[in-house]
């Protein structure tokens, strides 16, 4: 991505009235017709920024093997499906954030939400930012999430720092275009998570750039 805005010097409250005042979008991949069964479910997650000695850092978990989650061992924001004693995105957020990483809702200074996402599982998932202290006791539920670890919001912004690949979908092989960020502490941030990554920064003003496009290895 071009360098728009230093993300480094953003203030708390720059961060929020960008995200505010954004212009309205709504994301999602190239799904082929058909390819849904059912309207999506909503679904939200919360997006943990905090100041590090580097700068700005995104929190990330990444999601526990298990049998019965479709994106197991993926990387990803601590989030799910909204329930309906929630309310709306935001609360549902920081449900999630507690059940998940342990993270009290009161230490979370909400600023604001982005469009909305499809997911490949059918849902619409609404990122909620929001701004954390650090350093901060966080406890990952063993069930649902295998490792809490962070990333630089400057690394993430740099154009050689994600490519796009085509992926195959459905029986059909129908190829869509998914976001592979390079590997970052041994991980590597892709699909739907990547694309809200890219929100953020976008939303923060930093100027779009061509994504490289190559073939999925």
């Amino acid at each position: 991505m071009g360098r728009g805005v230093d993300l480094e010097r953003l203030s708390p409250e720059q961060i929020r009235q960008r995200i505010v005042h954004r212009p309205p979008r709504a994301y999602g991949e190239a799904y082929p017709a058909g390819f849904f069964p059912a309207p999506p479910a909503p679904a939200a997650v919360l997006m943990p920024l905090f100041r590090h000695q580097d700068g700005w850092r995104l929190l990330f978990i990444r999601r526990a093997d298990s049998a019965s989650d479709r994106h197991a061992g993926q990387v990803a924001f601590p989030g799910g499906r909204l329930e309906s004693a929630d309310g709306g995105p935001v609360v549902a957020a920081l449900r999630e954030a507690r059940e998940e990483i342990g993270l009290d809702p009161s230490e979370v200074c909400v600023l604001g939400s982005l469009g909305a996402y499809r997911t490949v599982t059918n849902f619409v998932v609404t990122p909620v930012v929001g701004i954390i202290p650090w350093p901060l006791a966080l406890t990952p539920a063993i069930t649902e999430v295998s490792r809490i670890f962070s990333i630089p919001l400057s690394w993430l912004g740099r154009a050689d720092s994600h490519r796009l690949c085509a992926r195959t979908l459905g029986p059909a092989g129908t190829p869509i275009p998914v976001v592979y960020f390079e590997p970052y502490d041994g991980e590597i941030l892709w699909g739907v998570s990547a694309r809200i990554t890219l929100g953020l920064i976008e939303a923060l003003g930093e100027r779009p750039a061509p994504i490289r496009s190559e073939p999925a290895g």
